[in-house]
């Protein structure tokens, strides 16, 4: 059996787009089986840029999925698809789902209206995969993803602090502060 490096995926998307960034652990990446994985996840009509996945395919082939998703069927549906692609040899399912919450739902929806209805964050609304993910779990908000410059960085989270939430975690990443083993894809 071949043995592949590690790698991460974490994707994301904002009504039926998605968002991918790729890690790799070794300079030898079966290119193909990465595409079709992210093509398995990101071609998934109900997964949005409130969800965050990471999926990491160890030396025997066996792709790890982690993170959150905010409906069990998209926990499901994610492990059957990339169960499905061609070359992967087992799925372990990690994902949680976060648990359902009125509040929670109202308060993704206000910073994803804040950050993508800012004219600053205009050119990532229209792309087909919005970088900026928006995770809230028990009124505890993080803003994940990649973003240009500094200043946009700051903007997303002064834009996400504007509404009640327990906390705010700014994850978001330029891609220049990517390793060199990591790849951003859009």
């Amino acid at each position: 059996m071949n043995k592949l490096p590690s790698l991460t995926i974490a994707l994301a998307v904002l009504f039926a787009t998605q968002s991918a960034e790729v890690l790799r652990a070794g300079a030898t990446v079966d290119q193909t089986l990465v595409r079709n994985i992210e093509r398995a996840i990101t071609g998934y009509a109900f997964f949005t840029v409130f969800d965050d996945v990471s999926v990491d395919i160890d030396a025997e082939g066996v792709v790890v999925i982690s993170g959150n998703v905010t409906a069990l069927n998209k926990r499901t549906a994610i492990g059957q698809r990339v169960a499905a692609v061609n070359g992967v040899f087992g799925v372990r399912n990690d994902l949680d789902v976060l648990p359902v919450s009125r509040r929670d739902t109202e308060l993704r929806y206000q910073i994803a209206r804040a950050i993508y209805g800012s004219s600053m964050f205009w050119h990532y609304a229209a792309r087909q995969n919005p970088p900026i993910h928006v995770l809230v779990k028990d009124g505890q908000v993080t803003l994940t993803g990649i973003v240009d410059n500094d200043t946009e960085r700051a903007m997303a989270g002064v834009l996400a602090s504007q509404f009640s939430a327990v906390s705010l975690t700014n994850k978001l990443r330029l891609a220049s502060e990517l390793g060199r083993n990591q790849i951003g894809l859009d």
